[in-house]
């Protein structure tokens, strides 16, 4: 076996090596040290070059310079040469770094790309464990499952200064790969690609990657899955044939389904690729970005696991990740990609940018350039409410397009209450009673509050049943204006 000749071949490396490590979690109280993370920055990076020459490099302290239970800036370049070697392979090779990290004991690797997280236990670190270590597994996993790479760098960084110094080099470099795929949309291809990399994580998880949705992770797009495939072929990265499309719309495809369901181990039946609502896709835990329902304005929020405070709802991003990790499949919430919300079909299936109401200033600033003109100073940050309250009257003032569907609704369950009470009147009266008589009035109330009788949640709705609904009775809202309109006497309306 691969892992037995590594350490065979490298007896310094003082902990185990191999699949069966993969999976494991260090919490606080087992954790040594913690790198990069959401309370830091840090990267990880790799580039084909010309001339890597098989070091391993550490720039800044090993962890034994590190005091215990303290976080630091963390970086990880690696640098790959090879005679087939091509552009389009960083980023499959990159995504590899997440699994070479969780082969090592006593480590654990989350996330990736400029939002990696990893920390080393005491176990492993008392028995020996460096970041020197780890340099060597990379460069020898990436040259043992890889054959066509002939010579690797791994440069390691722990000095801050030059971590920030090189991050936003890899930002670039990331925007670069994600902007390849522009053109391409899921109308023009024949085939899909799945990913189960992290069911170590989360079992029922499997990442559907097309032209229009890169995955949750954000590190691999249709083109990186496209040569990941076609290099290891019998990878955790796989052809999905598209099939019929069942839903243009929400991105609903038979054959998609067929190996979702497959590769779930049968715990996911069906997706919808670009819907919050309806079948949403499930997410392991390496998302960069939640989109979750917010029932009090029929709209989305969007929260990224950069931003620290709390969304509308009064609960961080920590919180919602918990909510729909894990493979879970969980109606009202969905991880994403931050690329993701570039694309044409961005949970189009749900309304798009017309139902987000609300996402961190930084996250809004990122993707402003996609955010149709007419919504951008429509959409609120944490700079301009703090609750829901505060949610619907930011949207009221700046007339977003959601405000019009509550009065729609408004209208129709108030005329559906009047028909309904209408009706029970004429039942009670019995046949030949007294017709009921309706006044038609019209009434203003500025800034005044009234119930809706009835708000519908989605079935499976915050991870209850697929088949229970929730029913919002009595819903608050504000309107100005309430209008009474005469329905005919109780005879025509028997007729």
């Amino acid at each position: 076996m691969f892992f037995n000749r590594l350490i065979g071949e490298n007896m310094d490396i003082p902990v185990s090596v191999g699949p069966m490590n993969e999976g494991e979690r260090v919490r606080g109280p087992d954790m040594y040290v913690e790198l990069a993370g959401p309370k830091s920055y840090g990267f990880e990076l790799t580039r084909v070059v010309d001339n890597a020459s098989d070091k391993v490099e550490i720039i800044g302290k090993d962890i034994d310079k590190m005091e215990e239970g303290s976080r630091t800036p963390f970086a990880v370049i690696v640098n790959v040469s090879g005679d087939s070697l091509e552009e389009e392979l960083e980023g499959v090779l990159e995504r590899k770094i997440h699994e070479i990290f969780n082969y090592i004991e006593g480590v654990m690797h989350l996330n990736q790309r400029d939002s990696l997280w990893v920390r080393i236990n005491k176990d492993s670190f008392n028995k020996g464990l460096r970041l020197k270590h780890i340099g060597e597994v990379i460069k020898e996993v990436y040259k043992g499952e890889f054959p066509f790479i002939k010579h690797v760098d791994v440069i390691i960084i722990t000095d801050p200064d030059k971590v920030k110094e090189e991050l936003e080099k890899a930002r670039e470099i990331y925007r670069k790969r994600d902007d390849r795929t522009k053109n391409l949309h899921e109308e023009d291809v024949d085939v899909f690609y799945g990913c189960i990399m992290c069911q170590s994580f989360a079992p029922t998880h499997v990442c559907v990657i097309t032209p229009d949705r890169p995955a949750l992770c954000g590190g691999i797009n249709y083109l990186d899955a496209r040569a990941a495939s076609k290099i290891d072929p019998e990878g955790a990265i796989f052809e999905i044939p598209k099939g019929n499309c069942i839903d243009e719309v929400k991105g609903i495809y038979d054959a998609v389904n067929d190996v979702v369901y497959e590769k779930s181990q049968g715990a996911i039946k069906a997706i919808a690729l670009h819907s919050v609502l309806d079948k949403p896709s499930t997410s392991c835990g390496c998302f960069e970005a939640i989109t979750f329902y917010i029932p009090e304005v029929d709209g989305f929020g969007v929260v990224d696991r950069k931003f620290k405070g709390e969304t509308p709802l009064g609960i961080p991003f920590s919180v919602l990740a918990g909510q729909c990790s894990g493979g879970q499949q969980v109606e009202g919430f969905c991880g994403m990609s931050i690329a993701y919300m570039k694309s044409s079909k961005f949970f189009q299936g749900d309304g798009g940018w017309e139902r987000i109401t609300w996402m961190p200033k930084e996250l809004k600033d990122n993707v402003k350039d996609v955010i149709p003109e007419d919504l951008v100073d429509k959409i609120a940050t944490e700079e301009d409410v703090s609750n829901i309250e505060e949610l619907q009257n930011f949207l009221k003032e700046r007339g977003h397009p959601i405000v019009e569907k509550w009065e729609s609704m408004a209208t129709v369950e108030e005329e559906s209450t009047m028909k309904e009470e209408h009706m029970e009147e004429y039942e009670e009266k019995g046949e030949g009673a007294e017709s009921v008589e309706y006044i038609e009035e019209s009434t203003e109330s500025q800034g005044s509050e009234i119930t809706v009788p009835t708000m519908y949640l989605p079935g499976g709705f915050g991870g209850l049943p697929s088949d229970v609904k929730i029913i919002l009775k009595n819903a608050v809202i504000k309107v100005e204006e309430i209008i009474i309109v005469r329905e005919g006497n109780s005879k025509n309306k028997d007729n």
